[in-house]
């Protein structure tokens, strides 16, 4: 594996794994992680406008749950992926365009992360011998 897909999968992991571990606190807990103090305490980041516009709650069980379901599939893509399934190369490259709504980190981390796995992309059948 080269550096690129190395970047590409490290940051689709870390976006991933924070959505899920955000999105089951949340659902136990009741609240995101946001900041204590200061002057964005208690908010939660841009996609929750996005998030309004789209007609959802951002605090809603339901949104919560989408953290949770999204951290989740792309981390079993990963998996996917990682173990050189026909069907991951794809499935990546698109769970990493869906997650582009994420602003700002996981806009940023998926949007790498999506040029990385088009310029190393893999082809979905292996050469032929001679």
């Amino acid at each position: 594996m080269n550096w690129k897909t190395l970047l590409a999968i490290l940051l689709l992991v870390s976006s991933s794994a924070w959505m899920l571990f955000d999105g089951t606190r949340a659902l136990i807990v009741g609240e995101y992680v946001t900041a204590k103090t200061g002057e964005y305490a208690g908010q939660l980041g841009p996609w929750a406008n996005l998030v309004k516009a789209a007609g959802l709650e951002p605090r809603s069980t339901l949104m919560k749950s989408v953290f949770v379901v999204n951290g989740l599939g792309v981390l079993t893509l990963i998996c996917g992926y990682l173990l050189h399934k026909s069907w991951a190369n794809n499935a990546l490259l698109i769970a990493a365009l869906l997650g582009l709504w994420y602003l700002p980190i996981g806009t940023l981390t998926n949007l790498v992360s999506l040029i990385l796995l088009l310029l190393t992309r893999r082809k979905s059948t292996p050469p032929r011998s001679t």
